[in-house]
């Protein structure tokens, strides 16, 4: 088995776990914010709609630079329709990139820097592995946390929650 062929089972595995949480939103409370100091729930659900677009940065480019980055954050989505359309988009999106990748490339370093200053640099698998799948579980998590809180039932991720059996 390929090193690709390994990265492309457990981001399909992620991936089909984090729309299954989106896939629970519910439009009415987009606004709410479990405290102050928190994102809304439509800004996290719109981040882990994007996240996926780390996957082509980091396949497309040998590094990123924080400061040269004009791009800002995404505009606020507001409904589940539109954040299953952005997050379906930007998944196939990277899928069919690292479909397009040989092995080699995967080992070959990417460099994250804020400018021109070198913060950290790894092979492309592994910031494939920090940036895109460690990240969208742990704001998968978190939205775990508000749908809870909206009284909103789970989704089964790695085994049965208290809603639902596999």
């Amino acid at each position: 088995m390929t090193f690709k062929e390994v990265l492309l089972a457990e981001f399909d595995a992620e991936i089909a776990a984090t729309r299954s949480v989106l896939g629970r939103l519910p439009d009415e409370a987009f606004a709410w914010k479990p405290h102050e100091r928190s994102m809304s729930l439509g800004g996290l659900a719109t981040h882990l709609a994007q996240i996926p677009h780390w996957g082509d940065s980091i396949l497309q480019q040998d590094a990123h630079d924080l400061q040269r980055d004009q791009t800002g954050r995404a505009p606020e989505l507001s409904s589940r329709a539109e954040v299953m359309s952005v997050f379906d988009r930007h998944a196939a999106e990277v899928r069919q990139t690292l479909i397009e990748r040989p092995d080699a490339e995967l080992m070959s370093t990417w460099s994250l820097k804020s400018g021109g200053h070198l913060i950290m640099s790894m092979p492309k698998i592994s910031a494939l592995r920090r940036f895109l799948l460690n990240h969208l579980i742990h704001h998968r998590a978190q939205m775990t946390v508000y749908l809870r809180l909206q009284n909103v039932p789970l989704p089964p991720l790695y085994g049965p929650t208290a809603d639902e059996t596999l």
